[in-house]
């Protein structure tokens, strides 16, 4: 079963909960939350009861903040 899930939602083993993105970041997990409530955090999603991050965008805001430190620091 779990073979034929990561091959129709091969996106499924990058799921992380707010604990490990967390950890990923190296942040403390109220930080995160309060970065999704403030909408300046990476992207997440709720599924069901749970707040999930992909890795994929978790990635993506890391560029993204080190695109913007970089054009600060050069202007």
């Amino acid at each position: 079963m779990d073979a034929r899930l990561n091959q129709r939602f091969p996106e499924h083993a990058h799921l992380l909960t707010v604990t490990e993105a967390a950890e990923l970041l190296r942040t403390p997990v109220g930080t995160l939350r309060y970065w999704r409530h403030l909408g300046t955090g990476p992207n997440s999603f709720r599924l069901g009861r749970r707040v999930l991050y992909r890795a994929a965008d978790i990635e993506v805001w890391i560029k993204e903040h080190l695109d913007t430190e970089a054009a600060r620091r050069s202007s």
